[in-house]
């Protein structure tokens, strides 16, 4: 089995690529850098491309079982400051990949949505793959189209697809900017003894999920048959305010944020149910979010050596 990991050089993908490999799949890579922590695995047949790049995207796609669309060039804070790029760089890159993929003959899809922004402001918690889409950044509406595309494509073409919505990843190897990814975040200002900020008072809250839960389940997902649109989440919620006391424990520093007001496009409290995919693959998240945050600390000092 062969396996096309397209963003693989990012956070979670490098992750996938580990998880792949330990298992004896072979891993192509698809993406624009090498990977930015660590050499990538000699085992990975890495591939240099743009997204855009039909034609190098194409040779990628040769002799490949299943593909992991992990890509995107935007991130919910920043989505809305260019809607029209968000558009042209992951909404048309896609489905020109979906038509590359036919051509290819490659029929199975794993696709990361996102389960943080499509839903908008949830009228229920926890929030079930039933809830209606009513997302507020050009992120999560771009990730809308983009499954209902991958949809068609499975009912016009015979697509296989498994389409995933995550709530927020967090652990090593994310990028830690400021940008996204709120606990490498402040873990990272902390190692680098920076003011920490917070957008609104605090009371934000999120579902987290490790990284390594996260690849675990995606992995899973290659090998299977199952098709649909599946929560990945923790189950859990913990506001933001809670992940700095726990973080203040693991890392033994006092933490005193400053806040600033909050923004229109984050949606007060989002917690993904992930009964459906628990019920459908032999999976469950392990990793707490105090065990989480202790494993993401340990690298990020190692990193800030």
């Amino acid at each position: 089995m062969r396996g096309l990991v397209i963003g693989g050089s990012g956070f979670i993908g490098s992750h996938l690529v580990d998880r792949l490999l330990k298992q004896g799949i072979a891993v192509r890579v698809y993406d624009r850098t090498p990977e930015r922590f660590r050499p990538s695995p000699a085992a990975v047949d890495f591939r240099r491309g743009d997204f855009a790049d039909t034609a190098t995207l194409a040779e990628a796609l040769v002799d490949v079982d299943v593909v992991y669309h992990f890509l995107s060039t935007s991130v919910p804070s920043t989505s809305n400051l260019d809607p029209v790029a968000d558009i042209q760089g992951n909404l048309i890159g896609t489905v020109r990949l979906l038509e590359l993929m036919r051509n290819a003959e490659v029929r199975r899809l794993v696709y990361l949505s996102s389960g943080g922004t499509i839903y908008g402001p949830p009228e229920t918690n926890p929030v079930s793959e039933s809830h209606p889409e009513r997302p507020i950044s050009s992120y999560g509406v771009v990730k809308s189209a983009i499954e209902k595309y991958i949809l068609m494509e499975s009912h016009l073409h015979g697509l296989s697809p498994m389409i995933l919505r995550p709530s927020n990843p967090y652990g090593s190897r994310q990028g830690h900017g400021g940008v996204q990814g709120v606990i490498g975040t402040f873990l990272s200002r902390i190692a680098h003894d920076e003011p920490i900020q917070i957008w609104g008072d605090g009371s934000v809250v999120r579902d987290f999920i490790h990284v390594s839960d996260l690849a675990e389940l995606c992995a899973q997902c290659g090998k299977s048959n199952l098709t649909g649109i599946f929560n990945a989440g923790s189950g859990e919620g913990e506001s933001i305010r809670r992940v700095l006391e726990i973080i203040a424990e693991v890392t033994g520093r006092q933490v005193i944020p400053t806040f600033r007001p909050g923004r229109g496009f984050d949606v007060p409290r989002v917690v993904l149910d992930i009964s459906a995919i628990r019920s459908r693959l032999d999976w469950q998240p392990k990793i707490s979010l105090e065990r989480g945050i202790e494993d993401t600390w340990h690298w990020i000092r190692e990193q800030a050596k």
